[in-house]
């Protein structure tokens, strides 16, 4: 092959859940915070029920433990999905998407809406 051939992704559907945002500026955080942990509470549960945790986040060498799990990077309180490529930081807003072969990680907001629809229970 000499020359570069397009490909189009399979249409294939998956599972995602969202961090919840960033408070706007000035607004005041205890107008929702509780909602917005308790969303924050059921992402970090539903990827840890599926890939378990890891510890301690963030610092240890790679190969050094388990090569999937879910933690809370005690410096800045971003969710870390840690993959096989390594340590995913998610941040408030992004997308959690459980792919394919239920392997897990984060996604900004932009590419997960150029690239994902909602679909029904049903995958239509």
């Amino acid at each position: 092959m000499t020359e570069p051939k397009k490909y189009r992704k399979r249409p294939v559907t998956i599972e995602a859940m969202r961090l919840p945002e960033r408070y706007p500026e000035g607004v005041d955080p205890s107008s929702d915070g509780y909602a917005r942990n308790l969303q924050a509470a059921r992402v970090y549960g539903w990827v840890a029920e599926h890939i378990g945790t890891v510890s301690p986040p963030c610092d240890d060498e790679p190969g050094n433990g388990a090569d999937s799990g879910v933690t809370i990077d005690p410096a800045d309180g971003c969710l870390v999905i840690r993959t096989l490529e390594g340590d995913m930081k998610a941040e408030l807003g992004d997308w959690i998407i459980r792919g394919v072969q239920g392997e897990f990680y984060p996604i900004k907001e932009s590419i997960f809406m150029e690239t994902y629809e909602e679909v029904s229970d049903d995958g239509q």
